[in-house]
């Protein structure tokens, strides 16, 4: 009762303050106004009188969000169906999945047809043994040489880059490895390179087994993003580019099923080619390959599991260089 006569007196208030201004505005307009403003305070009564019910019903909703969120907190979370054993059940992150075949030579790949006469039932049988060995590939890039030449055989080492061969070939003797073969590009700079690291090594029974041309200094794939300082001609691209390819495809694969022991495998070359071949051992678009620098005769090793993972172990690994010897160009 004591609210309803509050109410009452201040809707007169406010009716006789409209009232007043009768000389400014229209007087329909002013009742129109106190009956909106009389239906607001009614309305607004109504809600005060169940404001106890309405308290309620807020604080119980509270409650139930905070139980159920401390539910879904303290519960323990379902467990995952990925199995690091089965290389096709991986949860999907967004990024590109790793390509067990991508060197053709998986396994699980070959099977025996079953027979014309059904003697193998109607079940494809695997008869592909699984390689056991790893592959190292320690690539090597040539010393620094003369850019003034005109001609591939004027393209020497220079006296700094004979040094910096020397010291390639003494940290490869102090690893302690018997490695298995040794291969060179074959360009002048690339085959004095490896002739220089073999000197050095003194390993008796290693000799360069092959000048490959496909190892070549070339142009393997546009570069992205795109720089300024270096563009030859489109045509070089097409040209070295499928050279480059067959040379990695050549040389980068797992294990033969034969193969006993892990191989550790010496390949002097360039670097344009050794950085495409990081990019697509590591199944990285081949067009970042000119994001990597790499410094004369730096090591660069990479590791073919008999899984097909590959690890890039070191990647411009100058470290046997003093500090005045290194050079990129």
């Amino acid at each position: 009762m004591n609210r309803t006569l509050k109410t009452t007196r201040i809707c007169f208030k406010i009716f006789t303050y409209l009232s007043a201004l009768r000389n400014r505005l229209n007087l329909k307009r002013s009742v129109v106004c106190y009956f909106i403003f009389v239906s607001k305070m009614n309305g607004y009564r109504r809600i005060f009188r169940f404001r106890n019910i309405i308290a309620a019903g807020v604080g119980v909703a509270a409650v139930t969000a905070g139980v159920a969120t401390f539910a879904q907190c303290s519960a323990a979370p379902a467990p995952s169906s990925w199995n690091p054993a089965l290389p096709g059940n991986i949860p999907d992150t967004g990024f590109g999945s790793w390509n067990h075949n991508w060197d053709l030579r998986d396994p699980r790949t070959f099977f025996k047809r079953p027979s014309s006469d059904g003697e193998s039932g109607a079940e494809k049988k695997k008869v592909r043994k699984k390689p056991s060995a790893v592959r190292h590939l320690i690539l090597i890039r040539h010393g620094q040489y003369n850019l003034e030449g005109a001609t591939d055989a004027e393209r020497v080492l220079t006296p700094l880059g004979v040094q910096q061969a020397q010291a390639a070939g003494k940290r490869l003797k102090e690893l302690g490895i018997p490695f298995d073969s040794l291969i060179s590009s074959n360009m002048s700079r690339a085959i004095q390179t490896a002739q220089i690291i073999k000197e050095n090594m003194e390993q008796k029974d290693l000799e360069i087994t092959c000048e490959d041309p496909l190892l070549r200094e070339g142009a393997p794939a546009l570069p992205e993003p795109p720089v300024s300082h270096w563009h030859p001609d489109l045509h070089q691209y097409y040209e070295d580019g499928a050279r480059i390819e067959s040379a990695f495809r050549k040389y980068f694969h797992r294990a033969d099923p034969c193969q006993e022991k892990d191989s550790y495998e010496l390949v002097v070359c360039h670097a344009n080619v050794i950085r495409y071949f990081a990019c697509r051992a590591l199944q990285f678009p081949g067009e970042a390959w000119l994001r990597i620098s790499l410094c004369h005769t730096s090591l660069n090793v990479i590791s073919i599991l008999p899984s097909g993972r590959v690890i890039l172990r070191t990647l411009g690994d100058g470290g046997h260089l003093p500090v005045d010897q290194v050079t990129t160009s």
